[in-house]
């Protein structure tokens, strides 16, 4: 944090914060056609521990932990761990400009929400292919 001396003044959004980390892809657009998008290779110090942080995310029975593994699962590792520190660094950018710490409770509303999304989308799919709960039953066994 002493890279930005504390202040967050000088970072309009979170964006702006989470592009000078090095976090933000470089996209490379012509004629409306996008060329390359890749994040840039930077050496910022804040960048690594927030890497390390995301890396370490992975392990974690979290929010942010289960976002790491059904990323890393479609996408790699090396992917999950760009798009988790980016999140981190919008999240340092909030407490840090609002003054708040992180609201856990709103993590664990969010996982509850995913919990039972995925459980209306199981409930949908059994329903377009009329599976009944005794097929189920014989199934699981």
């Amino acid at each position: 944090m002493q890279r930005t001396s504390g202040e967050m003044s000088k970072f309009k959004t979170a964006k702006h914060f989470a592009s000078w980390l090095g976090f933000a892809p470089n996209r490379k657009i012509s004629g409306g056609k996008v060329l390359s998008s890749h994040t840039r290779k930077k050496t910022n110090p804040l960048a690594k521990v927030i890497r390390d942080a995301a890396n370490a995310a992975g392990n974690s029975k979290s929010r942010l932990g289960d976002c790491f593994r059904r990323l890393a699962y479609r996408k790699g590792r090396v992917v999950a761990i760009g798009a988790i520190s980016r999140k981190i660094a919008v999240i340092i950018y909030t407490m840090l400009t609002q003054g708040k710490a992180f609201c856990y409770e709103y993590a664990q509303n969010e996982t509850i929400n995913f919990k039972n999304n995925k459980l209306k989308n199981i409930v949908k799919t059994l329903k377009k292919y009329s599976i009944s709960k005794s097929e189920l039953d014989l199934a699981m066994a």
